[in-house]
């Protein structure tokens, strides 16, 4: 048997909403209350996907659940923390000479896209064998780096910002680099087979 707890994730706020909303389909509907002289709640009734799409201009986008609160927010960091820190203590336990792991900031962030789209360039292959090349899923990748350069603009220190850069260029030379030995290889005729046995 294996030693790895095996466990599943349920997102049960989206549980409870499927829950709320079958019960509110399932109760009759009372008859509206005169309006009162005080304040009163406004609730918006959600508009179907085609008229929010109508009104945007946009297609329509598929319904998101609703973000976690503060209070789940900062229950789930520190369920995270405890959950992280019991690891390392049985990482460490089982490796003595180990220190604590260094704390992760952007650089490896973007270390990690880096990494990431070269070995889906063929970067990494063992000597004698064919590397593996998802040109594809480089370019997502690459592309998933420029939107990381565009959403942060403006708030990196110059480290950052010339660290983000620098990778940027390069995955992006490595990319020009294999698409034209790509394109070299589709345009050359193929090549006949060899002479079979009569």
């Amino acid at each position: 048997m294996s030693d790895t707890p095996k466990f599943e994730v349920i997102d049960r706020r989206k549980i409870k909403a499927e829950e709320e909303q079958e019960n509110s389909q399932h109760k009759p509907q009372a008859d509206p209350e005169p309006p009162s002289a005080g304040p009163q709640l406004v609730v918006n009734e959600p508009k179907p996907a085609t008229a929010a799409a109508e009104e945007t201009g946009n297609e329509a986008q598929p319904e998101l659940p609703p973000p976690p609160t503060a209070q789940q927010s900062r229950e789930q960091k520190a369920a995270y923390a405890d959950a992280s820190q019991r690891l390392e203590d049985i990482v460490r336990a089982q490796n003595p000479a180990m220190g604590p792991q260094p704390k992760l900031g952007f650089e490896q962030l973007v270390q990690q896209f880096y990494v990431s789209a070269m070995i889906q360039m063929g970067a990494g292959a063992q000597e004698g064998q064919r590397p593996r090349v998802d040109i594809l899923g480089a370019r997502a990748t690459i592309d998933l780096l420029s939107v990381l350069a565009e959403k942060t603009r403006g708030n990196l220190s110059d480290v950052e910002d010339r660290t983000l850069q620098s990778v940027l260029f390069e995955a992006r030379t490595a990319f020009l680099e294999l698409t034209s030995m790509i394109s070299l290889q589709a345009m050359q005729p193929p090549q006949p087979p060899p002479p079979g046995k009569h």
